[in-house]
């Protein structure tokens, strides 16, 4: 063997492995991403949003459609087709001194039902921040049900409490001493009459108040009522500067749903007085279904539905404006 042969043979370094290619999600196959991130929502929302164009939508168009109309009993039978009248519905609705009696005795109604729920809702919850745990429990329970309980029942059993003859509450009122109220027939005058309705329509909407508030009210730190307190302010004070501050979006928002929902009472009154209510009980919801369905006259009652509607996206706009005021404050 040659001393050529006994040398070692030199050492090749390791080659260099490849780096691993980027983890990427495997694509299903056959299929492809058709919605962009912007669309996905809508998509979602779809379904419902043809639900609410079905159930809201057409009868909307309709009452439109009506309200430009004649359309009474010759046309809903068939017998006569359907004559556009133009304005000429809108004009003989305005122009009735009735009308206009009906819309400001509808907005008295409304802001008085919307003031008293405002202020009760705002007091029991401010009660329930100081109540033990038991009470606060017992006070909810009673909300709940009071909430829950259908309205023709509670319309009902008011009605049987501010009975003439046989009525609780006029018993009650006649124990205080020199106050006889046997046989006093609430419904008498068209006052008296709205100011039970009144009380029926803040009974029930009351306990929704307050359990919004009383969400609300747990959001209020407690470190400013403190300090508040520190600095010399009272419990007013800290209402009014700490605490009704924080609470105002909850507040307009609430005072708006209750506006709306005040405007549309409808069956308080109509069971209260036995399917026929009286010229003095008469509010916007009321006054347009008798035009219709008793005068059976359904383009003026459509007219008087729509100028409704108009009046409601009117406290709409004034509720958005306040809360994008809200927004720009924030």
């Amino acid at each position: 063997m040659s001393a050529a042969d006994t040398t070692t043979p030199a050492k090749l370094p390791p080659a260099r492995s490849a780096p691993p290619p980027p983890l990427v999600a495997p694509q299903p196959p056959g299929r492809k991403r058709t919605l962009s991130g912007s669309a996905v929502p809508w998509a979602l929302l779809a379904p419902c949003l043809l639900i609410l164009a079905l159930v809201l939508g057409y009868p909307l168009v309709r009452l439109v459609v009506l309200s430009f109309q004649k359309f009474g009993q010759s046309q809903l039978w068939g017998f006569q087709p359907a004559e556009s009248v133009g304005l000429d519905n809108f004009t003989e609705v305005l122009g009735d001194s009735e009308f206009w009696a009906v819309v400001v005795r509808t907005i008295v109604f409304a802001v008085t039902c919307v003031v008293f729920t405002m202020v009760i809702g705002m007091l029991i919850a401010l009660l329930l921040q100081r109540v033990s745990g038991w009470v606060k429990t017992l006070i909810n329970i009673a909300l709940v049900a009071s909430w829950g309980m259908p309205i023709i029942v509670a319309t009902t059993v008011f009605k049987w409490l501010f009975d003439s003859d046989y009525g609780i509450f006029n018993a009650l009122l006649s124990r205080i001493p020199g106050v006889d109220m046997i046989g006093h027939n609430w419904f008498a005058s068209g006052p008296e009459g709205l100011a039970v309705i009144t009380l029926l329509v803040v009974w029930g909407a009351v306990p929704f108040v307050v359990i919004t508030l009383s969400a609300g009210l747990t959001q209020v730190p407690k470190e400013l009522e403190e300090a508040a307190r520190l600095d010399g302010a009272g419990a007013w004070k800290v209402f009014r500067f700490v605490t009704l501050p924080i609470l105002k979006p909850i507040i307009v928002m609430l005072t708006t749903l209750s506006v709306i929902w005040d405007m549309g009472v409808f069956p308080q009154v109509f069971v209260m007085r036995g399917g026929h209510p009286e010229a003095e009980f008469q509010l916007l919801t009321t006054y347009s279904y008798d035009k219709a369905f008793v005068v059976n006259d359904y383009a003026q009652g459509s007219a008087i539905a729509l100028l409704t509607v108009l009046l409601l996206l009117g406290v709409i706009g004034v509720y958005m404006r306040q809360m994008l005021k809200i927004g720009d404050v924030e």
